[in-house]
């Protein structure tokens, strides 16, 4: 009986602590929990390098816009510092011809008369009544600034007496008109010398007409078609005095109008055709500027 009863008590303290023991283990952890758990740190770990990747290219593209700010910027420092020169070469053409325009108009108060005489080329009455309102003689700009159209108005040599013109007509026309060019109104300066020419296409001033009506247009830098009326004096009034000039300022539209090449073929025409004359100096000096430019 005593035997029974510590058997059963030794049983009931083996049962008490096995159950001990089970509440001291702690529980195995569930895998699908952990590979869950290591699923979420691989993709937040991913979604971290996208992040960055992302910022850095939308740092990268922020970069190269104020590059491309920076560029634009450049470019219109550089566009109107041209604007500027552009605006001093004009402003210097035009100061130019205001002074040649008063002291013409100072000598023709002296003698009480238009003066009279032709400038440097002059052998026609063309040419003489151009020396009469302002003269014909060669003049040009530096090589800096490209040169300016050759052949000015500018005061002529009072000493020397015109040729009477062949029809009293078309000279008075052809003052009338050369007249408008001295005030610097020049659009309406062309359209005078358009109107001569189509009423006097065969008069001896027909070449100077054409002439001037291109240096209307080369003033306004409109070059192409100032190119065109020099290159129809060239061409069809080949005895005029005025060809030499007209001929370098084919060179000057050529030049400005980047036909480089063919400037150079011009100002080289124009140096050994006419040796000694201004127009072969100032293309002399106009070529050996270009000869120095950059490429």
């Amino acid at each position: 009986m005593r035997l029974r009863a510590a058997g059963s008590a030794l049983v009931a303290c083996a049962g008490v602590a096995a159950l001990a023991g089970c509440a001291t283990s702690p529980p195995q952890p569930d895998p699908v929990q952990l590979q869950l758990a290591d699923l979420g740190t691989r993709v937040t770990r991913v979604e971290r390098i996208v992040n960055n990747r992302s910022l850095l290219d939308l740092s990268n593209q922020i970069e190269q816009t104020r590059a491309d700010l920076r560029a634009m910027h450049n470019s219109l420092d550089e566009m109107q510092h041209q604007l500027d020169e552009e605006r001093k070469r004009d402003l210097a053409l035009y100061n130019d011809l205001d002074a040649r325009l008063k002291k013409l108009e100072a000598q023709q108060a002296a003698i009480g008369a238009p003066a009279a005489g032709a400038g440097e080329g002059a052998g026609s009455g063309a040419s003489s009544t151009d020396a009469q309102a302002g003269g014909a003689a060669s003049t040009g700009g530096s090589a800096s600034t490209g040169g300016s159209a050759a052949g000015e108005p500018e005061a002529a040599n009072a000493s020397a007496s015109p040729p009477a013109a062949a029809d009293g007509g078309d000279q008075a026309a052809y003052q009338a008109a050369f007249d408008v060019l001295k005030t610097g109104n020049y659009a309406k300066a062309a359209a005078a010398f358009k109107r001569f020419l189509a009423d006097y296409p065969d008069s001896s001033y027909a070449a100077n007409a054409e002439y001037w009506i291109g240096w209307t247009y080369y003033v306004h830098r409109d070059f192409a078609p100032a190119l065109r009326a020099f290159q129809t004096v060239v061409d069809g009034y080949t005895s005029s005095p005025k060809v030499p000039d007209a001929l370098l300022n084919v060179g000057y539209c050529d030049a400005e109008l980047k036909r480089v090449a063919e400037a150079r073929r011009v100002f080289g025409e124009v140096i050994a055709k006419y040796p000694g004359t201004s127009a072969a100096r100032l293309a002399a000096k106009r070529l050996a500027g270009m000869r120095a430019e950059p490429h």
